[in-house]
């Protein structure tokens, strides 16, 4: 008699499960637009969502802790003339957001670090260059102040943020709708999609076609790819009969999946959510109640089915929290945003562990928020690869944020030297989160005794 061997995974068991109501942010009014990007980004400081507004587009940005229900009256981020489509945070700054919308334009913001007090009309810098909509905004993963945007105008810009500029224009390689644009690790590649269904690996800086695959899925709906480990792409699409489909391809060898699976009938676009630390690529479709999550190996056949988190109600948008803005301790290894009707409700992945200990194979060095390039050094061709930060200690941050500064046109950065700079309400905030990691750490002390004696 055979036995079926299990495939030994230390993800195996991960489950996904809703914060409690009180830790949810209610009453937002998410945005009704028909448009297939997340609606919502965040960072250790601030979870900032696409909302319904009159006379223009709108965002909300909200410190962490400001959970509960938020006050109809609340300010937001309102500059833009025309519904925005995509929000996205500087990894390299926590307070600098950008947005792009149906203006035909792209806004760098700078949020105060208490969050608004008021409504935010003046950007830090508008840049202008797309022709139609602007849908896919992506910050540089390691150099600091560049951006990629993608509009219906099937043209994607690079841009210098520090000069307002467009540096790199690449307007005649895609020649329909470009449904998602991303970079490899270091940078040093983007990939698209587009909907004259072929999928490129582009070299940013000089605008040409490094490989292309055509059809990675026969279906005509819209497909998303991602880069993952070892420079491999994985992409989420149809098939010919309209079943959901992701597939793991090797850029040097487009020919044949490595691995293609077919998941289900549905309609929503799968949003693909790759951790470079733990090779978990999370699946997150549009109007799904629920999350799949997999895991990319080395060996065939690849891509390995996990888990599937479900829940009642279907999600408009989903916001993705860096590894840096985990809790170690409750090993945790993933942190989404999920966006209702009218709220805002976390959800917590976590790999169920015994131990207080800190767990090493689940949290390897990861990216910080430290660039290792400038801008003008990039655009000259310099590469570099992330700056990784360890985990062990929760994450504290060794350097001051870049700071925006705009002299006329001309946006420079700085680091700031005096802890003077920041406000009142940010010193009460940090005493509080000290308070509370105290009190943390005493109840675990308090636990690890009892334990101790009862033995």
């Amino acid at each position: 008699m055979s036995r079926k061997v299990v495939r030994a995974s230390k993800f195996r068991h991960v489950f996904g499960q809703a914060v409690k109501a009180d830790q949810c942010y209610d009453d937002i009014r998410i945005s009704q637009m028909t448009w297939d990007s997340n609606f919502c980004s965040v960072n250790p400081k601030f979870v900032a969502m696409i909302v319904d507004a009159s006379g223009g587009g709108a965002f909300i940005v909200l410190p962490l802790n400001k959970t509960g229900r938020i006050d109809m009256s609340m300010p937001t981020v309102c500059g833009h003339t025309g519904p925005v489509l995509d929000i996205e945070f500087c990894p390299h700054n926590d307070n600098i957001i950008a947005s792009g919308s149906e203006d035909c334009s792209v806004m760098i913001w700078e949020i105060p670090d208490g969050g608004l007090i008021s409504p935010l009309k003046d950007p830090v810098v508008k840049l202008e260059g797309h022709s139609k909509r602007v849908g896919i905004l992506s910050w540089h993963p390691t150099a600091h102040n560049v951006l990629m945007s993608a509009g219906c105008d099937n043209v994607v810009i690079l841009w210098n943020v520090v000069h307002g500029e467009a540096v790199v224009r690449i307007d005649s390689m895609h020649t329909d709708l470009i449904y998602s644009a991303c970079w490899n690790r270091n940078g040093s590649q983007i990939l698209t999609s587009c909907k004259d269904k072929k999928l490129r690996v582009i070299d940013p800086r000089k605008g040409t076609l490094i490989c292309e695959k055509d059809k990675p899925h026969e279906g005509s709906r819209p497909v998303r790819a991602v880069f993952v480990s070892d420079g491999k792409i994985l992409t989420t699409g149809f098939s010919r009969m309209s079943e959901r489909q992701v597939a793991l391809w090797d850029p040097n060898n487009f020919s044949e999946p490595l691995n293609l699976q077919e998941l289900d009938t549905s309609s929503g676009v799968l949003l693909p959510f790759f951790d470079p630390d733990t090779g978990v690529v999370y699946l997150c479709g549009k109007g799904d109640s629920s999350i799949r999550y997999f895991e990319v190996t080395d060996e065939a056949p690849y891509v390995h089915y996990l888990s599937m988190y479900s829940s009642k109600e279907s999600q408009k948008g989903m916001g993705y929290m860096p590894k840096r803005g985990l809790e170690v301790n409750k090993c945790e290894i993933a942190r989404f945003y999920k966006l209702h009707e009218r709220k805002c409700e976390p959800i917590v992945m976590t790999v169920p562990r015994k131990s207080d200990l800190f767990q090493e194979d689940l949290y390897p060095d990861t990216i910080g928020p430290e660039p290792s390039v400038e801008a003008d050094e990039w655009f000259a061709g310099k590469d570099g690869e992330p700056i990784l930060i360890s985990l062990k200690d929760g994450f504290v941050a060794t350097t001051k944020n870049k700071e925006f500064k705009v002299i006329k046109s001309l946006m420079s950065t700085t680091a700031s030297s005096s802890s003077n700079r920041q406000s009142d309400t940010g010193d009460v905030q940090g005493l509080q989160n000290e308070v509370k990691e105290l009190r943390e750490m005493v109840e675990q002390l308090t636990k690890r005794v009892s334990e101790l004696e009862s033995k």
